[in-house]
C-alpha cells in the first residue's frame, strides 16, 4: 500500500509526537508498505512563535499537491494541524481524496497559554480541521474526550 504521511513534527524534533510517528512509518515499512512523509524540513520554513525548535513549513501546497498526484496513495494521514497538515487537508477535501487525521496534543490549551486566544477558539478550529477526516486517532481517553 502507498501512504503519505504529512505531519509539522517531525526530525530533528524530539517530543512524542515525533516518536510515535517515526515508530509508525518504521512498522508501516517493516509490513511492506511505502510510506511517503511530507515533513517541514521539504520546504521553507520559519520558527514557530514561542517553540523556535518547531519550524513551519511556507509555501508548502503546490509542492504537497504534485508529490500526491506523483504518490498516487492509497491512504494519506494527516497527523497534526499546522501548515503542512492544512495544505494537505485542503487539498484531500478538494480531491474528494479519503484522509484520516490524529490529535496528539491538547494544542488549544498549548496556544491560549502563549497567546490571548481563548481555548474555546482553539477547539472550534480542531473541530473544523478534524472533521471531513474519515477517522480520527487518539493516543488516549484523555484526548478523546
Amino acid at each position: 500500500m502507498r501512504i503519505v504521511l504529512a505531519t509539522d513534527a517531525w526530525e530533528p524534533q524530539v517530543n512524542g509526537v515525533v516518536r510515535t510517528l517515526t515508530r509508525t512509518v518504521a512498522e508501516c515499512r517493516g509490513m511492506g508498505h511505502e510510506v511517503d512523509v511530507i515533513e517541514p524540513s521539504q520546504f521553507k520554513t520559519i520558527p514557530c512563535p514561542t517553540y523556535p525548535e518547531i519550524r513551519l513549513a511556507l509555501g508548502a501546497e503546490e509542492e504537497i499537491r504534485e508529490r500526491l498526484r506523483a504518490f498516487e496513495p492509497e491512504a494519506v494521514h494527516i497527523a497534526t494541524e499546522g501548515p503542512i497538515g492544512i495544505a494537505t487537508r485542503r487539498i484531500c477535501v478538494e480531491w474528494k481524496l479519503p484522509f484520516t487525521t490524529s490529535y496528539h496534543t491538547k494544542f488549544p490549551e498549548y496556544v491560549s497559554a502563549r497567546f490571548p486566544i481563548p481555548v474555546q477558539v482553539g477547539y472550534a478550529y480542531m473541530k473544523w480541521f478534524h472533521k471531513p477526516s474519515g477517522r480520527l486517532m487518539v493516543a488516549t481517553p484523555t484526548l478523546r474526550d
